[in-house]
């Protein structure tokens, strides 16, 4: 059988994309590019905005137009939600947001019959953490390593705790494991992710998300290790000091904070304020001077004034982050955000994104003005017309002239800025 993934949303979504590849390879079966001629394609959707429903419900119906011989295999987060609208889409295999491995024997089923299958269960019920392959096809540097699915924190604009279910955790002993089979396989930088990083351990006994880190740490230290998104209170004092003699941790951090107006956090259900965020910001700067700082924003958020639109601008140039991605609310059906009163129109969203996006662009160019004269270690994963490319610890992307450095990790001078990229030379190889 040959197959294509289209995968949309989060890096969960990818890493569990990645898993399908692996399963569906390793049983014979060969994956073609999406839009070539192949026997299944499969959508891998996602649901935490309405807009990332339209573009999910615009995949399937590209890929039935495309392919119409060719099974419609659908899972995600969206199919978890509203699998009737997945079927009326024509799909013949609509899958949740779980069971991967049951996902791939019921898409060899279908192959075989043409016999129209749903496989939805109740996602509150989950209790045990699916342990997938980790890693991916040939020619990547970097692998995803999912140890947490599932989020508690029922925020007001979010349906993916309906989607996801409860908290699970991949044990310690099973993340070390698969650490040391990535960096057997040559990968360089691990990125830990989950649906909620931060809510790690919280089903298994005296384990939190530090024990996995410095698990993962331990385990592949010829790797990077990254760490995915953090709810801005698990940065303590504690937290940080024990990140401290983790060399090959990334001296990045991304901190979801959606709004820097402590008004629309209580609406939005969030459980910390700005001091709180601000705190975070303050410990990790402490411990690790010249680390990247990145975020999340929402903007446009029901109720959100013009006064309060100024505190999160104000808040957010405090802050100086060094990226940030901004997106203008787009209220998700089902959710109590959806049918708050207030809502802010489109024009005004585009607006505050616009402004917004602009106070991120400064930040950014004040981040990596900010890295000249400094040495970058390096993860370089592309190159073309003469140059390499590839990523810091902190995440700014980095440029040098010359090939032949595909993931090796080097250290570079960096000596400018160009289009949102730093520049400069390699000095030394740090491997």
């Amino acid at each position: 059988m040959r197959f294509s993934i289209e995968t949309l949303g989060c890096k969960v979504n990818q890493f569990e994309t990645q898993a399908l590849e692996l399963l569906l390879t390793s049983r014979g079966h060969t994956e073609c590019a999406p839009g070539e001629d192949c026997d299944a394609c499969i959508i891998n959707t996602c649901a935490v905005t309405a807009e990332s429903g339209r573009k999910s419900r615009q995949a399937i119906r590209r890929a039935r137009k495309s392919a119409p011989s060719a099974v419609i295999a659908v899972c995600g987060c969206y199919s978890q939600i509203s699998p009737e609208e997945v079927e009326n889409l024509g799909a013949d295999l609509v899958a949740g947001s779980g069971g991967r491995a049951a996902f791939v024997t019921q898409l060899e089923a279908v192959y075989a019959d043409r016999v129209f299958r749903r496989d939805i269960d109740d996602p509150m019920k989950r209790r045990g953490f699916e342990s997938l392959p980790t890693g991916g096809l040939s020619g990547r540097t970097r692998a995803m390593l999912n140890i947490q699915d599932g989020c508690s924190n029922f925020c007001t604009y979010c349906v993916i705790p309906y989607a996801r279910g409860p908290v699970r955790s991949l044990p310690l002993k099973d993340a070390a494991a698969e650490a040391v089979r990535l960096r057997d396989a040559g990968y360089r930088e691990i990125v830990l992710t989950g649906i909620e990083i931060s809510s790690y351990g919280r089903d298994l006994e005296n384990t939190s998300l530090i024990d996995a880190v410095r698990a993962v740490s331990e385990a592949a230290t010829e790797c990077r290790i990254r760490l995915g998104s953090l709810e801005p209170r698990t940065v303590t004092e504690e937290f940080a000091d024990a990140l401290v003699p983790l060399e090959n941790v990334c001296r990045h951090f991304h901190l979801s904070l959606q709004s820097g107006c402590d008004a629309t956090l209580r609406r939005m259900g969030r459980r910390y304020g700005t001091a709180r965020f601000m705190q975070s910001v303050s410990i990790l700067r402490d411990r690790f001077p010249g680390c990247g700082i990145t975020t999340d924003l929402i903007v446009g958020f029901p109720g959100e004034t013009d006064g309060e639109f100024g505190e999160t601008l104000d808040f957010i140039r405090k802050c100086s982050f060094s990226a940030m991605h901004v997106f203008p609310f787009s209220p998700r059906p089902g959710t109590p955000a959806a049918s708050m009163q207030d809502q802010i129109d489109k024009q005004t969203k585009h607006d505050r994104a616009r402004i917004a996006g602009a106070a991120a662009l400064e930040m950014k160019r004040s981040f990596l003005d900010s890295c000249r004269g400094s040495v970058q270690k390096v993860l370089f994963e592309t190159e073309s017309g003469g140059r390499s490319r590839g990523h810091a610890g902190n995440y700014a992307e980095v440029e040098v002239p010359g090939t032949g450095f595909h993931n090796t990790v080097l250290s570079v001078m960096i000596t400018g800025v160009r289009s949102g990229t730093l520049t400069g030379e390699v000095v030394a190889e740090t491997d």
